[in-house]
């Protein structure tokens, strides 16, 4: 696997962001970082999610994993009041080719939860 620079300091801010949220003595109890990326986001999921266990191993988070949910591209118009969603992200409305339109999900990079392990 290529460590893809991009990804990586994504994975790093990833990181940095948990230890930003969880107690330090709580690190090594988080099992699960929950992460929504947009197919419009320009992440590669399967590189950041690399990077993010090539990061975390050997530190308190090493036994966290990262999940990944795509989130679909989806665009509405504002002419013609439609809500598309396409394979390939294009800021045209498929229905009436209006380019006066607005990205309503997938650019998106955000966690969306931390999983942390309740046991003593």
């Amino acid at each position: 696997d290529i460590i893809n620079m991009h990804e990586l300091s994504l994975a790093q801010n990833i990181i940095e962001t948990i230890r930003q949220n969880v107690a330090a003595g709580e690190l090594e109890k988080v099992r699960e970082v929950i992460v929504e990326v947009g197919a419009f986001s320009g992440v590669v999921a399967d590189s950041l999610k690399f990077s993010f266990e090539a990061i975390t191993a050997g530190t308190e988070l090493n036994n966290a994993v990262m999940e990944i949910i795509d989130i679909p591209f989806c665009l509405k118009c504002n002419e013609c009041g439609s809500e598309t969603s396409t394979e390939i992200p294009m800021l045209v409305c498929t229905i009436c080719g209006s380019g006066n339109t607005q990205i309503l999900s997938g650019d998106e990079l955000k966690i969306k939860e931390l999983k942390i392990t309740t046991e003593e």
